[in-house]
């Protein structure tokens, strides 16, 4: 049962009504379906999911930009982004990378296996602001899961948004993420895709070079409106290019990335400047980040 003060932190003015936890345990994670895997490059698989609860899973909701807490028994729980839109529902699909206990027991699953699964939590992309605006996507790496959530859902509402353009870089060739996603992409007529990788090789015939190099092929105005996602080292030096370039601070939306455990705002554990990434975050606008240094 939560304390009075910990559901006002829900209710004050600022925090988005996402999720009412009063009528249940806010740690008590749901029985989900695993009703699709792809594997994604050697150390990323994409699991779409389903709740046991056909009911829930009916009135299940969420936004591009959120997360869920993931849980396997004996070995812990971890945040995910949504890396599907929520104009298709009935399933949905998290992106995730190897990288530990809990990430690589994820890896051994197999369709039709359950895990464990809470939310959604976090504070979305303003889509309703971004309606009208030429939408500049940059991301780095796993970084293109959750702005895949944001860009499937201008493609289904299309005529919402102006231009779209992506820049996709990663290390290596092999590590591309949504590979089909990307081939459909690029032969959209109303979407420009430039890709890039830092190393080459004897098979890649495109760029090589860091994303931000991409933002000299492309032009930006007032009407643009940047999300950016990666690496915290990338998304520095992508702000600050977007700024060289006259984009407004309050027109660049990025996602901070912290180790959390409730996932509410209870624990303190992904604690950044004067808030906490699960609840005032993950997205923000750049005005709202201090210091990029401790990005």
């Amino acid at each position: 049962m939560m304390r009075d003060n910990e559901l006002q932190r829900f209710s004050k003015p600022g925090n988005p009504p996402l999720l009412l936890f009063a009528d249940r345990n806010v740690y008590l994670p749901r029985r989900a379906l695993i009703e699709g895997i792809i594997d994604e490059n050697p150390l990323v698989k994409t699991f779409r999911v389903a709740f046991e609860d056909e009911i829930f899973n009916t009135d299940f909701r969420y936004l591009p930009g959120q997360f869920m807490m993931l849980s396997l028994p004996h070995c812990g729980e971890a945040p995910f982004s949504f890396s599907s839109s929520p104009s298709r529902p009935s399933t949905f699909s998290l992106s995730i990378r190897k990288a530990g206990r809990l990430t690589a027991a994820c890896h051994e699953l197999k369709v039709g296996d359950m895990v464990g699964i809470r939310g959604p939590y976090g504070r979305p992309f303003p889509m309703e602001n971004l309606q009208g605006a030429d939408l500049l996507f940059v991301a780095g790496g796993i970084g293109m899961a959750p702005l895949r959530s944001v860009l499937e859902y201008c493609i289904d509402n299309r005529e919402e948004y102006g231009t779209i353009t992506l820049l996709y870089g990663c290390k290596h060739p092999d590590e591309l993420c949504f590979r089909s996603d990307l081939e459909k992409w690029s032969l959209a007529h109303d979407i420009k895709l430039l890709l890039t990788v830092d190393e080459g090789n004897a098979e890649w015939q495109g760029r090589v070079g860091l994303v931000i190099n991409l933002l000299a092929e492309i032009r930006v105005s007032q009407q643009t409106q940047a999300l950016v996602c990666g690496p915290g080292i990338m998304i520095r030096f992508v702000i600050g290019r977007l700024r060289e370039l006259g984009l407004s601070d309050d027109r660049i939306i990025t996602t901070l990335e912290r180790h959390m455990k409730c996932g509410v705002g209870i624990c303190g554990h992904c604690h950044f400047e004067d808030k906490m990434i699960c609840t005032d975050g993950p997205v923000f606008l750049a005005s709202q980040l201090s210091n990029l240094e401790t990005i």
